[in-house]
């Protein structure tokens, strides 16, 4: 190795490493700082597995509140709901007139980190070895690619990846699991702070439809 090429990686360790590192730490608080100062949520999502099998795309419209409360409501292929009320958590199949109940600390399921977006959210903790993602260009002009390992979810998830706007605020998450599949959430027309009725986030049974507790279906 020549002095001169020795002289550029010693330049690029010393001054260019720590700047992007420097850069992401103030990119992930900024976006803690965003969430953290929100009461509530909402957005239209669209939700697609690529995995064994065809891709499967959903889509529908999300709410979340403070604390721990969300509304998934799939509008299509398909109607289902997938509610949450801060403690206990829904998964109803209408036209299967299927009903599944859970605790909130007990799900193991994909949208559940979205339910503790808004309160304490601080990513350099939620996700170790945070970092640009340089392989791949975000989906929107201007945003920022970021990638890490789940604290939680460990097992089910090895990598996620958040695509985040100038405006600091999420707009795409990417899971990708150890088979190699993934779950792509991408989010649009975020409205903040709206006044939502927490009846939004309460659940009661349809006449004639059994809960059965235990495991939700998979997202």
């Amino acid at each position: 190795m020549n002095r001169r090429l020795l002289s550029l990686l010693i330049l690029l360790t010393v001054f260019v490493l720590p700047t992007q590192a420097q850069d992401i730490r103030q990119l992930a608080r900024a976006v803690d700082d965003h969430y953290n100062h929100l009461r509530s949520l909402q957005s239209d999502f669209t939700e697609i597995y690529r995995g064994d099998g065809p891709e499967r795309v959903e889509s529908g419209t999300l709410w979340l509140k403070k604390p721990r409360k969300m509304r998934w409501e799939y509008r299509s292929p398909k109607e289902k709901l997938f509610i949450s009320d801060g403690q206990a958590v829904w998964f109803y199949l209408p036209a299967e007139r299927q009903l599944r109940k859970t605790e909130l600390w007990k799900l193991d399921d994909l949208r559940s980190p979205l339910a503790f977006l808004l309160g304490k959210t601080k990513l350099e903790n939620e996700l170790r070895g945070l970092s640009k993602v340089v392989d791949q260009a975000p989906l929107g002009a201007g945003n920022t690619l970021l990638r890490g390992i789940p604290q939680a979810m460990a097992g089910q998830v090895n990598e996620v990846q958040l695509e985040i706007t100038p405006a600091d605020q999420i707009v795409r998450i990417v899971l990708l699991e150890p088979d190699g599949a993934a779950t792509e959430f991408r989010f649009a027309g975020w409205k903040e702070n709206l006044d939502l009725n927490d009846s939004r986030f309460r659940f009661t049974p349809p006449p004639g439809v059994e809960t059965v507790e235990g495991e939700l279906a998979p997202p």
